[in-house]
């Protein structure tokens, strides 16, 4: 089949850069989509993009749509046709209603029953003719996190749609938004390069909007950048520091890049580190720089869209609008130095956290409660204890400053700064930062234990509130991020190895929080699933993950510890011959009538075969033992303990006839297996684990 290439441009005003990686992986899928259901198949999909234009190219798209031919079931054929072949009225009105000859029925075979199908042939458009309503629909549908309405007031997109380019090999397809027609005409840089730029097939629109100073493959653009700090770095000896997130903004903040280098006053060093860092990065976009042994130097790598004649003009705007910023970051932090942070804490209870929550301060007072629960369980002692109190009564502190109030990436960070200037314990200081890792995943964990106490207790204060609001995520809507946030808990306590009862905090926060009865369990349901998803992520299998947050799900470390420990013996034979032996005993138990498994303990005087005093013996040697490493978690102890009991449990049923006729007999051998079930249930049902 022929084929050409397609080019589509949706020339825009600037649209913000944190929406453009997206734009351009949703353009596609929505693409394909698109042309799936027209049945137009293509060889390559790709996707461009630039603050001022969004492109789809699609190389070797068919000239013309895939034939659709579809066969519909009719009346049985003996209804449609009588003995000598003639078609009855039946056959006629069907083959009438789907517009086809009624000699044109074909006899087709289904579950033993002969049906009339109808095949109807319809042959593909052109594509030239579907294209103006298929890229139509495909911006329509293209909606992004935020939108505005323009021109068409039933149309929203990011930004105003100003020129939209369109053809199909060499011939214009006249796709039509609002008042605006689909051309071959492009746009070169808006300062640099030519507004009206003739674009005569796909192939040439690169190299023709490169002429004109526009990078349309965002991946030479980021090339470019790349390229420019690294000759920055080698001329003058620094290493750029170069966040991924950041980097990629700046791509798609220019359709041209200059890399250039500029400097600010050494004064400005006495500010924190991450002060610097936080106002070139976040609010700048700039590359901070620092030497080889990692000291951050007052220097800077910008990214501009626009080649001066002179590039010291561009260096030195720049370095005046961080001057400004780094002098109002140095006035805040004088003046909060004024007010110790502990003199701070009351001015949490001007500050509401949610309406029916109370307030910051309140918040405070809770995760203090919850941190020194937590602290308890852990086994430490005062000395800790106070170092915790004391953290997660500053833990907020910092919220009322003026630093974190214009820069609101500092929280946590500024707190630390301030605790050390005002005297505080190294640790508080240290916790007062380390309570919010880790932020994302992947990210660091605390180094101290006191602030991911703090963190633990924060984090669990937040779901069970949100629990207590009705807020808990269903479907794809989280809209307070508690999936993020049980995600950091999880890893926060497997990562630092805390062996928190996750139960417990949530059972403390409910009573603190005054929760109905069922909150607390529904908030356990929500935090075992988030884990369950993480221990699929970790590469455990849906049945160990399940079993493994049925046995000890309220305890994260513990959970994955057993996750680990059945994962790696699953597939022994020795582990299958235990899962069997165990199931053979809850089968049997299963089958009883309840009132042959209800009644009391063992009887010794009713054994009759030397295997049922043997079982019972291991039983009673091995429980105390099981019960022991249960309180411990040994796990490799329990598997193995209960190990011992399988060869037993073979002969046992090879041996005795559990459903004797003599009802006591039968009581009693079935009590037997049942205390033998109660010591396999501390693993969890063994028979789900497959091989």
């Amino acid at each position: 089949m022929n084929a050409r290439n397609l080019l589509f441009e949706i020339g825009t005003e600037e649209i913000p850069a944190r929406f453009m990686p997206w734009a351009l992986e949703e353009i596609k899928k929505i693409a394909d989509d698109e042309f799936q259901k027209e049945r137009l198949s293509y060889d390559v999909m790709e996707s461009f993009g630039t603050p001022r234009r969004i492109a789809l190219l699609l190389r070797g798209l068919a000239e013309k749509q895939e034939d659709l031919i579809e066969e519909i079931k009719g009346p049985l054929w003996s209804q449609a046709f009588d003995d000598y072949s003639n078609p009855t009225r039946a056959a006629i009105g069907f083959a009438k209603s789907r517009g086809v000859p009624v000699e044109s029925l074909k006899r087709q075979e289904i579950n033993g029953q002969f049906y009339a199908f109808a095949v109807i042939r319809q042959e593909g458009r052109e594509t030239l003719s579907i294209l103006p309503s298929l890229l139509e629909r495909l911006v329509r549908r293209l909606v992004f996190p935020k939108n505005m309405y323009w021109m068409d007031p039933g149309f929203k997109f990011v930004r105003p749609i100003r020129w939209l380019l369109c053809l199909y090999g060499d011939e214009v397809v006249p796709v039509k938004l609002g008042n605006l027609v689909g051309k071959n005409i492009s746009r070169g840089h808006r300062f640099l390069g030519s507004s009206n730029v003739e674009i005569n097939s796909a192939d040439e629109y690169l190299e023709k909007l490169y002429d004109n100073y526009v990078i349309v493959d965002h991946a030479k653009r980021k090339e470019k950048i790349l390229s420019g700090i690294r000759a920055i770095e080698r001329e003058n000896h620094v290493k750029a520091m170069l966040p991924p997130d950041l980097v990629d903004e700046n791509v798609f903040l220019v359709e041209y890049p200059f890399p250039f280098m500029g400097t600010f006053e050494e004064r400005f060093l006495s500010l924190p580190e991450e002060v610097l860092i936080t106002v070139m990065i976040h609010h700048q976009k700039y590359f901070p720089l620092k030497d080889d042994s990692g000291k951050l130097q007052p220097a800077f790598i910008g990214v501009s869209n626009n080649m001066a004649t002179d590039m010291d003009v561009v260096k030195e705007g720049n370095e005046r609008v961080l001057r400004a910023r780094l002098s109002d970051a140095v006035f805040f932090y004088n003046e909060d130095l004024k007010k110790p942070l502990a003199a701070r804490v009351n001015e949490l209870q001007n500050i509401v956290y949610q309406e029916s929550l109370g307030t910051l301060l309140d918040k405070v007072v809770r995760v203090k409660d919850i941190a020194l629960h937590l602290c308890k369980e852990l086994g430490y002692g005062k000395e800790v204890a106070d170092l915790v109190e004391r953290a997660a009564f500053l833990s907020k502190a910092d919220l009322v400053t003026n630093m974190v109030y214009e820069f609101p990436e500092l929280r946590g960070v500024i707190g630390r700064e301030y605790a050390k200037a005002n005297g505080e314990h190294e640790r508080v200081a240290r916790a007062l930062h380390e309570q919010y890792l880790p932020a994302f995943v992947g990210d660091v964990l605390p180094k101290d234990v006191i602030g991911a106490i703090i963190g633990v207790a924060d984090r669990i204060d937040n779901i069970v509130s949100c629990g207590k609001m009705d807020l808990l995520p269903t479907g794809s809507q989280d809209p307070y991020a508690l999936r993020r946030t049980a995600r950091c808990l999880n890893e926060l306590i497997i990562g630092l190895e805390m062996d928190v009862d996750l139960g417990s905090l949530v059972e403390k926060a409910a009573v603190i929080l005054k929760c109905e009865e069922n909150i607390g369990q529904k908030v356990m349901d929500f935090l075992k699933q988030r884990l369950y998803v993480q221990l699929r992520e970790k590469g455990f299998s849906h049945d160990v993950a399940t079993l493994s947050l049925a046995v000890i799900g309220q305890r994260p470390l513990q959970a994955l510890k057993l996750a680990e420990k059945l994962e790696s013996v699953r597939n022994e034979e020795w582990f299958q011959r235990l899962a069997t032996a165990a199931v053979r005993v809850r089968n049997i138990l299963a089958k009883a009538s309840a009132l042959d498994t209800g009644k009391g303990k063992v009887d010794e005087s009713y054994f009759q075969s030397e295997v049922e005093k043997e079982l019972y013996h291991k039983i009673s040697v091995i429980a105390p033992v099981l019960r022991d490493a249960l309180k411990s978690f040994d796990w490799d102890r329990i598997i193995n303990s209960l190990l011992e009991l399988e060869p037993i449990i073979s002969r046992f049923f090879e041996e005795v006839l559990v459903m004797a006729d003599d009802p006591l007999l039968r009581m009693n051998r079935l009590a037997l297996l049942a205390e033998c079930d109660a010591l396999f249930r501390l693993i969890g049902d063994l028979g789900t684990i497959r091989e």
